[in-house]
């Protein structure tokens, strides 16, 4: 009985590591989650690949592994010896592909991918994995328009696929401060809003 008990937490246990570990922009699982402190059993890591790997790629990926907690088995991307480089350098034992859907198709232990590509390539990459069974962290904007958006949420649901995208800036707090400073009338009718930034800070093309 001891051991059916055993079995059946260690299956819930990564089942609920595969299916939660991605829910958030910075996948964190919390430690008790993961076991002992500086161990986790290689059954109950992540093997995660990235769509796009180079720009802000670099740092979807190499949050996405948790500074290596996750496994990164596969990196997609046009250019590996330019912008691309430094996801190959953090992730030495990763397979390299130029083409998403050669790499989906043939890295069946994949369990989630970032998709960091220039916006077209965002929605196709997605539904690529997405009927393959792979959890999915895309960038913003995740679609161009609302049908493809309405795809992609339909089709989460019914492969019940963990999804996220990359729009953590919006739920920065100091946003929400500046909300609430307005709801409560505390700094008057708002008439004109300017906004700085120092974007891009990744490269483009």
């Amino acid at each position: 009985m001891k051991n059916k008990k055993a079995k059946s937490s260690m299956a819930s246990r990564r089942s609920f590591i595969k299916k939660g570990a991605i829910a958030s922009s910075i996948f964190i699982v919390p430690r008790h989650v993961l076991g002992g402190v500086g161990y986790m059993a290689p059954s109950d890591r992540l093997n995660l690949a990235a769509i796009g790997a180079g720009g802000k790629g670099t740092s979807d990926i190499k949050n996405a592994s948790v500074n290596g907690r996750e496994k990164v088995v596969a990196l997609c991307d046009v250019d590996f010896a330019g912008s691309a480089k430094r996801s190959v350098e953090n992730f030495p034992k990763a397979k390299l592909y130029a083409d998403y859907r050669e790499m989906l198709d043939k890295e069946k232990g994949i369990d989630a991918v970032t998709i960091s590509t220039p916006d077209h390539v965002h929605a196709p990459a997605a539904v690529y994995a997405m009927e393959r069974g792979k959890h999915v962290y895309v960038q913003k904007p995740m679609t161009h328009n609302i049908r493809e958006a309405r795809t992609l949420t339909q089709m989460a649901r019914d492969k019940k696929i963990v999804s996220q995208m990359g729009n953590q800036g919006g739920s920065n707090p100091l946003l929400g401060m500046v909300q609430k400073w307005i709801d409560d009338d505390a700094i008057g009718a708002v008439s004109k809003v300017q906004v700085w930034t120092n974007r891009p800070v990744w490269p483009q093309g």
